[in-house]
């Protein structure tokens, strides 16, 4: 195991841009484009832009130490038209073997399928990873994290954007294990009576009621919402409802295959065929249900193309699940041989970030930056999960009443096991060691 390889799993690195897949089995392998995702997809998240525009010097050396590790001669950072901002902030910095890419400002432009095939022409196998053409894709914040851990500084804290329905929002780094309710407050009153969170974002992200859970080394945004919000009712519908209301109500428009940036793409995924196997049974309904497999789950045809107003998107969820349990899941190659030529009008129907933000009812939230805190009080309590990505549950090492110094390690994985150790975000005394550790600040542990 190389040094740097050794050094992001002691860190424990995870993915800052998707489900936290440990970074050291990525930058194991050898590529020959590295490709920094800033493209950042999500409406209203603003945490990819600010990494670059405030530790650029630091996410570019970390690109600099990735293409040494993977062998990668072609460095490639990717941002959206529309952020300006960092483009004029980082272009004059940039070496002779990184280049911008710049992406059309339309969502999901930051899915690295779609940024491979950008950048480099080639698409991903189907079911595949971009290491299957020579590639490796990474997240602005991951790289930073990465560059942090050959410095020797182990992941503690995550960036994400507060915004929604608050009166200040902003973008900080903030500790891992902080709850939603002390992440709030900094953004000062919230402005609606019965507030949800979208965690992740609006178009794939999960509905939180309980302001009690805590962020995670995962976390990217938390947008408090009206619990009325037209996202809010379609990402709490449950399956039943969705498949009821799907098998009544879909006329086999085919509008949600028709935008499916997969399917644009040529991937084996449509998502009315998934929808016509609610009226099927047998045989029928299965060789339908297939349909579902190469599902991103960007939501776009739930959000974004039904007339209907059906969810497309979360029967497929559903489906790939079924698929699993009945052992109907297709090999790679099985989905390779179903894969069609790029769709010729693929470049005329990617959804713009714009109409999107108005359709989803978010337009006067946009008109507000989550600008930069660089300044907060520490929480009084952090409760860090230890199972917040993929890879193996770490197991505690430390027991309640023992004294931690930000930075430690509390949890290790098993020995062999996929996965990278936890460490403490913040200094002070474990009150609790189960499903998550807690730590109370050492400020606050006189007379407790």
């Amino acid at each position: 195991m190389s040094s740097l390889v050794d050094k992001v799993r002691q860190a424990g690195v995870v993915g800052a841009g998707g489900a936290g897949f440990p970074c050291y089995v990525k930058i194991a392998s050898k590529a020959d484009i590295l490709i920094a995702n800033g493209a950042e997809c999500e409406p209203l998240l603003n945490k990819d832009q600010m990494v670059m525009q405030h530790f650029t010097e630091q996410m570019l050396q970390g690109m600099q130490l990735l293409m040494q590790q993977v062998g990668a001669s072609r460095g490639v950072l990717a941002f959206k038209q529309k952020h300006q901002t960092s483009i004029a902030h980082v272009q004059p910095l940039l070496p002779d073997n990184i280049e911008l890419k710049i992406m059309p400002n339309v969502y999901p432009a930051g899915d690295e399928y779609e940024l491979v095939y950008e950048v480099t022409g080639q698409r991903i196998p189907a079911g595949g990873l971009p290491k299957d053409v020579g590639v490796l894709v990474h997240n602005v914040e991951t790289i930073f994290n990465i560059y942090q851990a050959a410095q020797d500084k182990p992941m503690t804290h995550t960036m994400l954007t507060v915004h929604g329905e608050v009166q200040r929002p902003f973008t900080a780094w903030l500790p891992i294990g902080m709850s939603y309710a002390d992440v709030l407050k900094l953004a000062g009153d919230i402005s609606c009576e019965t507030p949800v969170i979208v965690e992740g974002g609006v178009m794939m992200g999960t509905i939180e009621d309980d302001f009690s859970t805590s962020i995670s080394a995962t976390t990217s945004g938390l947008l408090v919402l009206p619990h009325d919000a037209h996202v809010v009712t379609k990402k709490s519908e449950s399956e039943s409802t969705s498949k009821r209301i799907g098998k009544a109500a879909c006329d086999q428009c085919t509008l949600c295959t028709e935008m499916c940036p997969r399917y644009l793409l040529g991937y084996p995924i449509q998502p009315h065929l998934v929808m016509r196997s609610l009226l099927t049974t047998g045989v029928t309904s299965e060789t339908l249900s297939l349909h579902a497999q190469a599902c991103s789950e960007c939501n776009i045809c739930t959000l974004w193309a039904c007339p209907e107003q059906l969810n497309p998107r979360d029967v497929c969820v559903a489906t790939k699940r079924d698929l699993k349990e009945k052992s109907l899941w297709q090999t790679t190659q099985q989905l390779q041989a179903q894969t069609r030529p790029v769709h010729n009008m693929r470049e005329y129907r990617g959804v713009p970030t714009s109409r999107l933000i108005r359709r989803l009812g978010l337009a006067k939230y946009d008109k507000r930056q989550a600008l930069w805190l660089d300044e907060y009080q520490s929480p009084s309590r952090v409760a860090i999960s230890l199972q917040t990505h993929m890879g193996a549950r770490a197991e505690p090492i430390v027991k309640e009443g023992d004294e931690v110094t930000a930075g430690d390690v509390i949890a290790i994985p098993p020995i062999d096991a996929m996965g990278v150790p936890v460490h403490a975000s913040i200094t002070g005394r474990v009150t609790f060691v189960g499903e998550h550790i807690d730590i109370l600040l050492k400020e606050n542990n006189n007379g407790q």
